[in-house]
């Protein structure tokens, strides 16, 4: 890995992420972690997720985040290299290990244990992330996952989301994790900092467990703030609330597809991947949501967090689809691998 000069600015890139990626630990078999002997390796975490799709789909993207001088650091650095990703700034932690976490696959359900207290990604802060280098993107994107790790990961996310002169679109998933909000944190943090950003992704099922909301209507009451509120509603679709220049909304709805899921970790940052891919190339907010809905098919029918998007033709002709065409789709295992058997499957 490069390490730039200090002081070198850094080069203009479509999208910045910033967050803690860790080592990821995948059972061979279901069943419970203490029966498991073998287990695949991987990567995840929701900022690199969005960068490595992001770069999959043809845009230029940078990770910035810190890791171990680990050989763990080493596999993370080098798996998100490899997806087309800029990690010239990711810095190595000599004294705090890089975080990893194991999942466990149970009939109908996943399960995930972290182990990432202390992981050299918790003492990100002001000082070590300089406002120019995050800001060095078209879109910074940031989620609720890192405010949640220490108090300057804190204050890292507060100090990139205060509206000022030069910053970038900000996209916040805001990835509520009640293990994370725990003690003298609260999740009311989450909400002020949603409402300093432009774009919010937000379920409606994290929303009622962070905030009490209900519903997309009320959930746009209490976060007016972003020009874009994307709600999503697991199964069922997304709505797009999107402000006019009138100052009032536009509300755009889109089904989910269809997919015979394989494992539901990492659908969430697949689709807020798709939604700033064609936000960057400026499609209208129907196709944004249809084309965050193809990707988040992507992560649902791979068992790691992480799959590989099918073509940009192939997502465009797919987001283009008529609204009965889109309905009757159905996708399984592999799909995107083999994108001559979607027509098939409408």
């Amino acid at each position: 890995m490069t390490t730039p000069t200090t002081g070198t600015a850094p080069a203009a890139v479509d999208a910045v992420c910033l967050g803690e990626s860790m080592v990821t630990f995948v059972p061979e078999h279901t069943g419970p972690l203490a029966d498991a002997p073998t287990f695949h390796r991987g990567v995840g975490g929701a900022e690199s997720n969005v960068a490595c799709y992001l770069a999959l789909s043809g845009h230029s993207t940078r990770w910035i985040s810190r890791v171990g001088a680990d050989g763990f650091g080493d596999h993370l650095v080098a798996e998100i290299a490899a997806a087309g990703v800029d990690v010239d700034w990711v810095r190595r932690d000599p004294t705090r290990p890089t975080g990893i976490y194991f999942k466990e696959r149970l009939p109908g359900r996943t399960a995930v244990t972290y182990y990432r207290a202390g992981s050299a990604a918790t003492v990100m802060s002001p000082e070590l992330v300089p406002r120019q280098l995050a800001w060095s993107g078209r879109v910074l994107h940031l989620s609720g996952i890192t405010a949640a790790l220490s108090a300057s990961c804190r204050e890292l996310v507060r100090e990139l989301t205060r509206r000022a002169a030069g910053r970038p679109l900000v996209s916040f998933d805001v990835n509520y994790r009640p293990s994370l909000w725990k003690g003298p944190r609260h999740p009311g943090e989450l909400l002020e900092l949603a409402r300093g950003c432009d774009i919010v992704f937000v379920g409606e099922d994290e929303a009622e467990a962070a905030w009490g909301t209900t519903g997309a209507a009320e959930l746009r009451a209490a976060l007016p703030e972003p020009g874009t509120l994307v709600v999503k509603q697991g199964a069922t679709g997304a709505v797009a609330h999107v402000r006019r220049p009138d100052g009032t909304d536009d509300r755009h709805f889109e089904p989910a597809l269809h997919v015979d899921v394989v494992e539901p970790v990492g659908a969430g940052d697949a689709f807020a991947a798709g939604f700033l891919s064609a936000a960057l190339r400026g499609l209208p907010p129907a196709a944004r949501l249809r084309h965050g809905h193809v990707l988040a098919a992507v992560s649902l029918t791979v068992p790691a967090d992480l799959g590989r998007p099918p073509s940009r033709a192939v997502a465009d002709r797919l987001a283009a689809m008529d609204e009965d065409a889109w309905r009757a789709l159905r996708l399984g295992p592999g799909w995107a691998e083999r994108p001559g058997t979607v027509e098939d499957r409408s």
